[in-house]
């Protein structure tokens, strides 16, 4: 799968963001909420989402977003998805925290919309999923479903699934220099049994996102996967920029 499909205002990249708003996720991330801190760095990635798109002061819709929150309920955040332009003038609403993790229920809610989707993106870059969380699910293992989304394709490739996991203890060291650090790889030792199971459910990043990426200022190994340790705000904000590396149009 070459994933080389430009994203354009013809073919527009459609990004699912699926973000767990659990109790949990009140708790702080090096001294601040970790919802503050995935609001910030969604907020971020959009901006920099705009600055690709712009050209000659209009926003071209090259990027089409759904978003979704989950606790023990799923809810569309922007009600239905949006180009990059109606998000832009909508901006990031302000996310609430809740109750459990009923990741299962978040990705059929993916999977239902993957299904109505993908009969007209096949001239589209392959679709992302980008999903953040801080914690074990609590409902039935979700792994069935994301396998199913990851052999969902179009012309472009399979439907790209990443993982953001926020936890303070995830790798055997920290992440001191972000933008030389190589990324999670297959071998990477994972102190935590729920980050080595998102790991195997994460897609291997494409070389094209390796490139966009090393654009951001990002230098990740070929092997690297797309699955980040939210360890830090820094590393979530990289997680965040990964999800819009879809090559496009200049």
């Amino acid at each position: 799968m070459a994933y080389n499909v430009l994203a354009t205002s013809q073919t527009p990249a459609l990004i699912i963001y699926l973000l767990d708003v659990s109790g949990s996720m009140s708790t702080n991330l090096n001294g601040k909420p970790r919802i503050e801190v995935v609001t910030d760095a969604l907020s971020a990635t959009l901006q920099q989402m705009v600055f690709r798109c712009t050209k000659g002061g209009q926003i071209s819709p090259r990027y089409r977003i759904a978003m979704y929150a989950y606790s023990d309920i799923v809810y569309d955040i922007l009600g239905g998805v949006m180009t990059i332009d109606q998000v832009a003038n909508l901006g990031v609403p302000e996310l609430s925290t809740m109750r459990s993790t009923a990741t299962d229920l978040a990705f059929e809610e993916v999977e239902r919309l993957l299904q109505q989707e993908l009969p007209s993106l096949n001239d589209c870059p392959a679709p992302l999923v980008c999903h953040m969380t801080d914690g074990e699910y609590t409902g039935d293992d979700p792994e069935p479903i994301v396998r199913r989304i990851m052999r969902m394709s179009n012309a472009d490739g399979n439907v790209l699934v990443e993982n953001i996991f926020i936890s303070d203890q995830l790798l055997d060291e920290p992440v001191t220099d972000i933008a030389n650090w190589q990324g999670v790889l297959p071998t990477t030792h994972l102190r935590n049994s729920y980050a080595k199971k998102l790991r195997s459910i994460s897609s291997p990043l494409p070389q094209s996102y390796r490139v966009m990426m090393l654009e951001s200022g990002y230098t990740l190994s070929p092997d690297a996967v797309m699955m980040l340790p939210g360890m830090s705000p820094e590393l979530v904000e990289m997680g965040f920029v990964m999800s819009m590396s879809t090559p496009v149009a200049q």
